[in-house]
């Protein structure tokens, strides 16, 4: 009964990834056709997503401590009807007030549903079983990733409403509501015990600043990149949106390869130096495919992208988890929650620069941003301190 609970708390893990992963990247497929359904600009459209940003990021912000007063099996029952709500009025309300509120609503879903991901695979797995379980997991973001925008251009393409691809993904919460009610939660303990290893883990160390900067860096990059591809693809490089759709897949669907890979090669190689190299090499392969204009030989940049850069941001999840003995919740969600930052920040700051430059000068902010990780990753080589907490809770 045990193993079945944990198989269980594994895949809500999987799925609240493939949650999140999916609001996240349909963005860029349907922003050109919200767009028209408002009569509003594409750069004014982008900054309404920031609704479903903030909503991450303020969920995963409080949820440090929801966690502690409201059992984790009571909020996704309560994260379902919202879900359902928010579905509901994005095809019913006919204004931008109203879907600005469902997107804030569903970012306050996927935050909450995330954190809760989170918080149940640092919980259930230790040491470098933690690392490649975390990688696995967020491997289902990429597959969310690369499944819907596929789903999202033949939907568009056979002239179905763009917010029937939100009851698509409202799917995936479906199916999280019902694992949820057979499945027995961790409780927390909200008065925990003062130890001196529970003193000592308040002590994060400079690493965890390191990591958290590069957790920031990683994902604003990561997504003012990935998520005007389409229309830099489509708008500058005139290809078809089947086209468009087919590069951004192609990256998710080998950032999941890349995940699987990683995950059972992780436990060969030193943490720190692992990501340092990814990040090295996930700059290079954008700076390519940046000033590549074949799509051809886009393709296939864009997927060796993909693949190299797959483990970063679970591995500097996994690595700042390691800067202490005992990584408390409030450690793996404040990276967490720096990383949300950086969702936040997409538009906010990559509208500004489609506005009044161009959608490939989003895709250089992106890889400015990548080398920013390359250099935080690096000084976290110097302080880092998870070859001594690391092996201490590998057993």
């Amino acid at each position: 009964m045990i193993n079945r609970n944990r198989t269980l708390l594994t895949w809500i893990s999987f799925l609240s990834y493939a949650l999140t992963g999916s609001l996240i990247i349909v963005t860029g497929m349907v922003m050109g056709n919200i767009a028209s359904y408002f009569n509003l600009p594409i750069s004014s459209m982008s900054n309404t997503f920031t609704f479903l940003n903030t909503g991450i990021l303020i969920s995963i912000f409080l949820n440090v401590w929801l966690m502690e007063i409201v059992p984790l099996k009571r909020q996704l029952s309560f994260g379902f009807l919202l879900m359902v709500l928010a579905v509901l009025g994005l095809m019913f309300g006919k204004n931008l007030a109203i879907f600005s509120a469902c997107m804030f609503i569903l970012g306050v879903i996927s935050g909450i549903t995330m954190s809760i991901g989170t918080y149940l695979i640092t919980h259930e797995y230790q040491g470098k079983q933690r690392g490649s379980r975390l990688l696995f997991t967020d491997s289902f973001f990429s597959m969310a990733g690369m499944i819907f925008p596929i789903i999202s251009s033949r939907l568009l393409a056979h002239h179905f409403e763009w917010y029937w691809i939100y009851a698509c993904i409202g799917l995936i919460y479906l199916a999280i509501f019902v694992l949820a009610q057979i499945s027995q939660f961790p409780a927390l303990d909200k008065k925990p015990a003062v130890t001196e290893q529970a003193q000592e883990k308040e002590s994060w160390g400079l690493g965890v600043v390191f990591l958290s900067i590069a957790a920031l860096a990683y994902i604003l990059g990561q997504l003012s990149f990935i998520s005007w591809v389409p229309q830099y693809a489509t708008e500058t490089l005139k290809v078809s949106l089947d086209s468009a759709g087919n590069m951004v897949s192609y990256f998710w669907g080998a950032y999941m390869l890349g995940m699987w890979f990683f995950s059972a090669v992780l436990k060969h190689f030193d943490l720190q130096r692992f990501v340092m190299v990814l990040a090295a090499l996930a700059t290079v392969l954008m700076y390519w495919f940046n000033v590549d204009t074949n799509p051809q030989h886009m393709l296939y940049v864009i997927a060796l992208l993909g693949f190299f850069s797959s483990a970063i941001y679970t591995t500097i999840i996994t690595l700042g988890s390691q800067q202490t003995r005992n990584a408390s919740p409030k450690l793996v969600n404040f990276i967490l929650l720096c990383g949300t930052i950086g969702t936040m920040l997409t538009f906010v700051v990559t509208s500004p620069i489609v506005k009044h430059f161009s959608f490939h000068a989003s895709l250089v902010t992106a890889n400015a941003l990548y080398a920013l990780v390359f250099v935080m990753c690096l000084l976290t080589g110097f302080v880092t301190k998870h070859r001594i907490y690391g092996h201490a809770t590998s057993h």
